[in-house]
């Protein structure tokens, strides 16, 4: 019997639009995943991916001008920037509303207990009021009410939650990480509080990547975490990676399929 594989996507803000590239570039190879976990924008592709979704065309649709923009609703609140009813009712689409025991592969999403502290595993119920929930950039995205807690991003605990997929009995895991590195422009207040954060989060990223098979971190410092508009170059960035890093993933998860 083969290894259980698990894939951790974390987070990233607009940075993790790699996922979305590196994830078609798992779909060309072939690659049986068995469980995936993602984490705030990671949560987010991998729903979409665990719901069985043509990553090509969501790439046609969030590279479209001015799509991303629209997903984000402005609110004069002292919760958040963002209400984030839009971006749930579009992930409510995407997924046909599924729930997590719909979806074709495994999915657990990560978010954080904004009263106690504690980093919350989502994988009963909607898979996008679950998403919504893991996406709560604290500042910009209000907090969400969900399951008798108040969530917000599961970055806050843990960024690329693999001890999450080893717990969940994974054997062999692919883990993508798209904070490397820092923004050398701050050009806003929400950029300098998330940058403050990702420094934060550093220490604890260390100690959770350790317990990945492989690391993959594409070299996307460069792009803002709000920086929307770069959707684009995020994908083809994710797509370069997993393609230069091929013939690891298939040693590592143990896959003999060339890409066609």
């Amino acid at each position: 019997m083969s290894p259980k594989r698990g894939l951790v996507l974390g987070a990233g803000g607009a940075r993790g639009f790699a996922h979305l590239g590196f994830l078609q570039v798992l779909e060309e190879l072939k690659m049986k995943i068995d469980m995936v976990v993602g984490c705030s924008a990671g949560a987010i592709f991998g729903s979409l991916w665990c719901a069985g979704l043509d990553l090509y065309r969501i790439e046609r649709l969030l590279t479209y001008p001015g799509f991303s923009k629209k997903l984000l609703d402005p609110t004069v609140s002292k919760e958040g920037l963002v209400k984030g009813d839009r971006i749930l009712e579009v992930l409510r689409l995407l997924t046909r509303d599924m729930e997590f025991v719909d979806l074709k592969i495994p999915l657990a999403v990560v978010a954080t207990d904004l009263e106690n502290g504690e980093l919350v595993v989502l994988n009963e119920g909607s898979v996008a009021q679950a998403v919504r929930a893991s996406i709560s950039i604290p500042g910009f995205f209000k907090p969400y009410h969900y399951q008798g807690r108040l969530l917000v991003d599961g970055a806050v605990k843990s960024r690329l939650p693999v001890h999450i997929a080893r717990s969940m009995g994974a054997e062999k895991i692919l883990a993508v990480d798209v904070r490397r590195g820092f923004a050398s422009k701050l050009t806003s207040a929400m950029d300098i509080l998330l940058q403050s954060v990702e420094i934060l989060e550093d220490e604890v990223f260390r100690l959770h990547c350790a317990d990945s098979d492989l690391l993959i971190q594409p070299d996307i410092g460069h792009i803002g975490s709000f920086q929307f508009d770069r959707a684009e170059e995020a994908i083809q960035l994710g797509r370069s990676e997993a393609l230069a890093q091929s013939s690891e993933i298939r040693r590592i998860m143990e896959i003999g399929v060339e890409i066609s």
